[in-house]
């Protein structure tokens, strides 16, 4: 009985409470990237239908878009799309230009490496930083960079539509000027053009960094931060935050239960993923307002997530009450172990049929 839109709308008013709270050198630190959602098989939904190949069963993936909070460890704001129409410029777009915040870091990786992204975001008044190929095909391709493991240069890109021969003759400075092809999606800049049209320019100034992570790998990062005010050794560590949405989307699967869904149909799938969503925050809120006592130990402390959960959902419930809660979450602590690292386990997960889930 209750719309689609409605558990959307609710998390959309939800994600705003206390938001802009935790600030880093005045601006917001928010990250966005995407992860895949494993659904209970739907033939009549082709545009996330596969069939499965290789006497593996058939399966429907949803794909998460998410904006989120580094600091205040919330969502923001969500796009889902079904896997066969995923669009992960598109959702960026879309969040970027209908968010309400005023000043912003936005942290991607290199997924979201595209001209048309960086001038949304630089329209918005946001800064960004991005981590880009080091090869081809990719943003750096086409620049004159020195072949050193570690730099950090400004380039005045002025981007153009035009292929004419004064457009050539301008692309030989490779450094300066960069054609953007009719094909390649740039929403600031004229699809088609005549001759006698006005040349049009976009100025999109942009700072490539790179340095080294190990001894034998670099990563490259392009971004709108200023050089005097963040430095090549401050952007490194301040990249090294986004691993927190990678954290918080195996919490949300693990922990709060986006891993198993209880519906086939789309628009139901999407109401259990934005109530999950939304119960995310509400748990992180509450943890939030809990204050340790730092003890003199090895680590500092905060509260166990997991344990959090359940107790942010008993008391949703009604069966904790609201003077009790508190106790509780100061109970269940666990050590931050900062710098701690193991090697990412990737392995396919088959889903779980309605007959084997606990409701």
């Amino acid at each position: 009985k209750i719309l689609p839109k409605a558990f959307e709308s609710l998390f959309q008013s939800f994600a705003q409470i206390r938001t802009g709270q935790h600030l880093y050198k005045d601006y917001q630190l928010l990250a966005i990237d995407g992860s895949d959602l494993l659904c209970a098989p739907n033939k009549t939904d082709p545009d996330s239908y596969f069939p499965g190949a290789n006497g593996q069963r058939p399966y429907n993936l949803l794909h998460l878009n998410a904006l989120y909070d580094l600091l205040q460890h919330t969502y923001l704001d969500a796009v889902i799309q079904k896997r066969r129409c995923q669009n992960e410029h598109t959702a960026l777009v879309d969040m970027v230009d209908r968010s309400p915040v005023q000043q912003a870091i936005l942290l991607a990786d290199r997924g979201f490496e595209s001209y048309n992204n960086l001038a949304h975001i630089q329209e918005k008044g946001w800064k960004y930083l991005i981590r880009i190929k080091n090869g081809k095909p990719g943003i750096i391709c086409g620049f004159d960079l020195p072949d050193s493991d570690e730099f950090d240069l400004f380039f005045p890109l002025l981007l153009f539509r035009r292929n004419t021969r004064e457009a050539k003759a301008l692309s030989q400075d490779k450094n300066r000027y960069r054609y953007v092809h009719n094909n390649s999606r740039f929403d600031f800049l004229p699809t088609t053009t005549r001759k006698h049209d006005p040349f049009f320019f976009y100025e999109l100034p942009i700072r490539i960094i790179r340095f080294k992570i190990a001894n034998d790998t670099s990563e490259t990062i392009v971004t709108n931060l200023d050089a005097d005010d963040f430095p090549p050794g401050e952007v490194k560590r301040l990249y090294a935050l986004r691993w927190g949405i990678e954290t918080s989307f195996r919490d949300l699967k693990y922990t709060i239960g986006l891993l198993h869904f209880h519906s086939k149909k789309p628009e139901y799938l999407f109401q259990e993923i934005f109530a999950r969503l939304t119960m995310y925050n509400f748990s992180e809120l509450i943890t939030s307002t809990i204050t340790l006592q730092q003890a003199d130990r090895k680590y500092c402390y905060k509260v166990n997530f997991s344990v959090a959960a359940y107790i942010c959902r008993k008391f949703f419930h009604g069966n904790i009450s609201s003077d009790s809660i508190n106790i509780l979450l100061s109970k269940f602590i666990s050590p931050i172990r900062p710098g701690r690292k193991r090697p990412r386990k990737m392995c396919i997960r088959p889903n779980i049929c309605f007959v084997y889930r606990v409701a």
